[in-house]
C-alpha cells in the first residue's frame, strides 16, 4: 500500500508518529519518503538517533509547526499522503491555556487542509478522541472542530483527487502523559493519586491506533469518522494492576474531565455503520452514492439511538489482562 509512496506525519516525534514511523519502515522498506514534521528540535535530534536517515534513506525531519501554513505547503511538496497526529492534548493544560489550544488544533487543522489541496496529496488521515464525542472541556471541543473540518473538506476540494478522513479511538496504552506511565511513575511513592474511584476508559495499544490510521489510509472513501470496538478498564483496576500495595488516594475530578468517555453519540446514529472490525460515521452529505458503500463493506446500520461509552462497553479488561498489556506495550520489565 505504501510501496513507493510519499508519506508525511505531523506530530511524527509523539507516540503514535514514533508507532508509525516504526511499522511503516518495517512493514514498507521501499517507501520513497516519510517525513517527521513537528516543532520540538530536541525530539526530532533523539528521534533521529533512533532512525538515521544514513541507514533508512527514505526518513526526513522536518522542523515546522502546523501553525504555519507556507511551511505546511513547503512539507507537502512532493507528498502522497498525510497523517496529521499534531495536536495539544492534555486537558488541564488546554482549560488554561485555551487560545493556544485553539491555534493548534483548529487553526493547524485548517492549515493542513488549506496545503493538502493546493499541492498533490491524495489521502489525509486526521487523528481524533473520544473526547470530541459531546465535549465538556476546551480540547474535545476543538478536536471536534476539526474532526467537522476534515470531514467537511471533502465538499470543497473541488475536482481534485483527495480523500479526509478521521480516526477516533480512546487513550492510547502507554502513550506520553497518559494514566498508565504516570501510575508505574507514582508506584514507588506508595500512593496513587486517583481523581474518581467510578472512572472509566476506552483501552488501546499504540499498534491497535497504528493499525487503524493504516485502514483508513487504505479503505476511506472520503468523510468517514473510524471508530475501533475496543475494550473499556476501570481506573481501579489500572491502579490494582499497578500497585496494588500502594495506597489509592481519591483527589477528585479535574476541571473538563469525565467520568466516562464517549466515541458514539446516540445522535449519531442516524449515520454510523458497523463494519465488523469497526464502527464507522458516515458524513450527512456524503459525495459517493450510499448504497454502492453500503454493499461494498457489507456495513449494517446500528440501531437508532445506539451509542458507544466507555461506562456501557460490552469487553472490558481485567487486572490479569493489564498486567499482561503493560508488560508488552508500556514496560518490559513490569512484573506479572
Amino acid at each position: 500500500m505504501l510501496s513507493g509512496k510519499s508519506i508525511l506525519i505531523t506530530g511524527g516525534t509523539g507516540s503514535l508518529g514514533k508507532e508509525l514511523t516504526k511499522t511503516i519502515l518495517a512493514r514498507w522498506p521501499d517507501v520513497k519518503r516519510l517525513v517527521i514534521y513537528s516543532r520540538d528540535e530536541q525530539k526530532q535530534f533523539q528521534m533521529a538517533q533512533e532512525y538515521p536517515d544514513t541507514i533508512y534513506r527514505g526518513i526526513r525531519y522536518f522542523i515546522g509547526d502546523v501553525r504555519d501554513l507556507d511551511r505546511l505547503k513547503r512539507a507537502f511538496t512532493g507528498i502522497d499522503y498525510v497523517i496529521h497526529a499534531a495536536a495539544m492534548k492534555h486537558v488541564h493544560i488546554a482549560e488554561y491555556n485555551p487560545d493556544e489550544c485553539v491555534k493548534t488544533n483548529i487553526g493547524g487543522a485548517d492549515n493542513v487542509i488549506k496545503a493538502a489541496l493546493d499541492s498533490n496529496v491524495s489521502k489525509v488521515v486526521a487523528l481524533s478522541t473520544d473526547k470530541a464525542c459531546a465535549p465538556i472541556n476546551l480540547y474535545g471541543a476543538t478536536k471536534l472542530t476539526s474532526d467537522k473540518l476534515f470531514v467537511s473538506a471533502n465538499r470543497i476540494k473541488g475536482a481534485k483527487n483527495i480523500k479526509f478522513s478521521v480516526v477516533r479511538y480512546g487513550n492510547v496504552m502507554g502513550s506520553n502523559g497518559s494514566v498508565i506511565p504516570f501510575f508505574l511513575s507514582k508506584k514507588a511513592t506508595g500512593v496513587l493519586p486517583i481523581t474518581n474511584e467510578n472512572m472509566t476508559r476506552f483501552n488501546i495499544s499504540l499498534s491497535g491506533g497504528v493499525d487503524m490510521v493504516l485502514h483508513a489510509l487504505d479503505a476511506a472513501w472520503g468523510g468517514e469518522i473510524f471508530v475501533p470496538k475496543i475494550p473499556s478498564y476501570k481506573i481501579l483496576d489500572v491502579a490494582q494492576a499497578i500497585a496494588p500495595e500502594c495506597e489509592f488516594k481519591i483527589t477528585g475530578i479535574r476541571p473538563g474531565e469525565k467520568i466516562h468517555e464517549e466515541m458514539i453519540t446516540s445522535s449519531d446514529s442516524f449515520t454510523t455503520y458497523d463494519l465488523g472490525k469497526y464502527y464507522v460515521i458516515l458524513p450527512q452529505v456524503p459525495n459517493w452514492k450510499l448504497d454502492e458503500y453500503i454493499v461494498h463493506f457489507n456495513a449494517k446500520l446500528v440501531e437508532e439511538g445506539f451509542n458507544y461509552t466507555s461506562g456501557e462497553n460490552s469487553v472490558w479488561e481485567t487486572v490479569d489482562s493489564l498486567r499482561k498489556q503493560i508488560k508488552e506495550h508500556v514496560d518490559p520489565t513490569f512484573k506479572i
